[in-house]
Order: structure tokens, then C-alpha cells, then sequence
């Protein structure tokens, strides 16, 4: 069967769609994935994965390409088309590929309720605390795929990455420990002043402590470097397959909850998760052996971008538990530091 994902946005949502796209693809069907630019990069490294289509933005309005893209959608053919993100946006596109069937969540469980109007098959979430990849794997009961727990995340990382990571991995006598500040809404991120004291802390505990950053964070990075009072590397630029590389060598991955932990988690590198608004339980890393250190405001859980009760809530998660945290991991993760 050819099955076309419809996930199109928010990085750290594509790696956790990742599992189903892989569970689809070991049973033998046929793959394709429909994508924003951010993120398709990623995507189009997916072992096994048929056909990417890279769509505009939605903020893009440019009408001859999102035309050129339909068509290309419906000569693909798809016999199935899965709506994996539950928005107006999704739901359109889905309905757009002509697929004769088209499974989404149903409408209560979806960010746009009514957009369930575009879809065949609608199937309910799992209760609110079960990871966003199982309830991801879920809509694929419809067609009769059992695969919760599943947790492959098949990315080929190209060689240019994976060399600048090595190179960048020899340049350091202890192991790395990644602190990545940046990569989602500011009231999920960690002050830069407590990242720098963490990194400070950090060369307690035989690792270098160094700055990831993508574009447009370089003033976050160099904040967060200048907090360190030297303790901090500042990392080359990465995109999202140099930062997978850069966390596929380091010891120990440090974040909020944002594209970039995810991304590391999907590398197996050995995680501490910092959480406020946000529920670790469904958002949070997937291996039990990852630690989180959470400080939970009272509208928790809590997806709104701007909102007074969880204000600032990050910076109440004190640097002696993030540390704390980080030492616990690092010594549940003495097979990796062997290999």
C-alpha cells in the first residue's frame, strides 16, 4: 500500500512521527512524507522512506507552487494518507492528495476540531499521559498495525556531517556534554545566565561543556558562553543533521523541551530534560534511563505559548538539580563513555 504522511511542522513533532513512518515502512509499505522546509531535511534521511514533498509554509501564500505541489500529491497516488498533526493546514493537505482514505484523530482530540471534516477515518487518542509517538503509532490501528512502543528512528546522517562532528569530537580531551538553550517558545527555554553556572558545574563532572546553536541564536549562544565565565565551547553553527551528528558523539545532551533534545534523543545520546509547562510524560524523552528535572506550574499541562501563570516558570528549576541530574546520567551511562 502507499501511504502518504501528512507532518508537516515543529521539528521535535516530526522526530516523534518518525516511529510510525518506520513502522510502516518494516511492514512493507511504500512511504511518503509531506513536509515544511525546517524540517525536511531530517525527514528526507529517513532509511527506507519512498518520496519527500517539501510544502510552503503557511505563512508562504505563493499559489503556482502550492498548485504545483497538488498535483504532485495526486500523481503520487497514495491509497492512504494519515494526518499526523490534527490542523486546519494538515487536514487540507490530506484531503488534497486524493487519497480514498484519510485517517486522522477525531475531532475533540484535534488542536483544530473541525478540521476532522476532511478526513475518512477518525481514531481517538490515548489518554493524555501516553507519549506523543504512541499516540502517534495509534492511527495506525486503522489499518490494522499494532505498534505501540515502538521507538525506531531510522535516520541516515550524511557524511559531511558526521566527519564535522568526529573533527569537532577530537578537538576535545574529555567527552562532550551538549547544552542546547535555544529551539522553541521562550516561556519552555532555560535562562542563558543558569545555562553558563550549569557549564560551570558541568567541568566538575570530567566533560567539556559546549554551546549547540542553529541559525539565528548566535547572541543566545555567546550569552550563554559569556554566563560560563570561560567553562563553555561555543559550538560551529549546526542545521538539524550537523546537531543529530554533534549529539551522536557526545557523552550527555542537556535542553529544555525543544527540537533539539528530541533530536538528540533520537540519536541515543543519554539526555537531561529540563520541563515546566509541558508534560515529560507525553513530551518527554522516551528512554527510562533519561532524567528530568521539572518544575510544574499550576496550568501545567499547558501548550499556550504566551501565558502569565507559567511565566518565567524555567528559571525556579534550580542549576544544583540540572547537575545533580546530569551526574546521575552520566554514571547510568557508563557503556556508552566505554565504546
Amino acid at each position: 500500500m502507499r501511504v502518504l504522511i501528512i507532518r508537516l511542522s515543529s521539528i521535535g513533532d516530526v522526530v516523534h512521527t518518525t516511529p510510525m513512518a518506520a513502522a510502516l515502512i518494516e511492514a512493507g509499505h511504500e512511504v511518503g512524507w509531506a513536509v515544511e522546509p525546517p524540517a525536511a531535511p531530517l525527514v528526507q534521511s529517513i532509511r527506507g522512506l519512498h518520496r519527500t514533498f517539501v510544502l510552503p509554509k503557511a505563512s508562504a501564500y505563493d499559489w503556482n507552487d502550492r498548485f504545483r505541489i497538488a498535483r504532485a500529491l495526486r500523481d503520487y497516488r497514495p491509497d492512504l494518507s494519515i494526518d499526523a498533526q490534527g490542523l486546519w493546514k494538515s487536514a487540507f493537505w490530506t484531503w488534497l492528495s486524493g487519497a480514498p482514505r484519510r485517517i486522522g484523530w477525531i475531532a475533540d482530540q484535534r488542536r483544530e476540531s473541525s478540521s476532522s471534516v476532511m478526513l475518512t477515518d477518525t481514531v481517538p487518542c490515548m489518554p493524555d499521559d501516553v507519549h506523543v509517538i504512541d499516540q502517534h503509532l495509534a492511527l495506525l490501528a486503522a489499518i490494522g498495525l499494532e505498534s505501540h512502543g515502538a521507538r525506531s528512528f531510522p535516520f541516515v546522517l550524511p557524511a559531511d556531517a558526521r566527519d564535522m562532528a568526529a573533527q569537532f569530537r577530537a578537538t576535545s580531551p574529555l567527552p562532550l556534554a551538549l547544552i542546547s538553550p535555544g529551539g522553541g517558545w521562550a516561556n519552555k527555554l532555560y535562562p542563558a545566565s543558569l545555562w553558563g553556572e550549569a557549564a560551570r558545574g558541568l567541568l566538575a563532572l570530567n566533560v567539556t561543556p559546549v554551546v549547540v546553536w542553529g541559525p539565528g541564536e548566535e547572541a543566545l549562544a555567546a550569552q550563554v558562553a559569556a554566563a560560563s565565565r570561560g567553562a563553555a565551547r561555543i559550538a560551529p553553527m549546526t542545521g538539524i543533521l550537523e546537531l543529530a551528528a554533534l549529539a551522536a558523539e557526545a557523552r550527555i545532551f542537556l535542553a529544555a523541551d525543544t527540537g533539539p533534545l528530541h533530536i538528540a534523543g533520537a540519536m541515543g545520546t543519554p539526555l537531561v530534560a529540563l520541563f515546566g509547562p509541558t508534560d515529560p510524560a507525553r513530551n518527554g524523552p522516551w528512554s527510562p534511563e533519561d532524567v528530568v528535572v521539572r518544575k510544574a506550574p499550576p496550568c501545567a499541562p499547558c501548550h499556550k505559548r504566551d501565558c502569565v501563570v507559567h511565566e518565567h516558570i524555567m528559571s525556579r528549576i534550580p542549576v544544583g538539580e540540572v547537575l545533580q541530574a546530569a551526574a546521575s546520567r552520566l554514571a547510568s551511562s557508563e557503556a556508552r563513555a566505554a565504546s
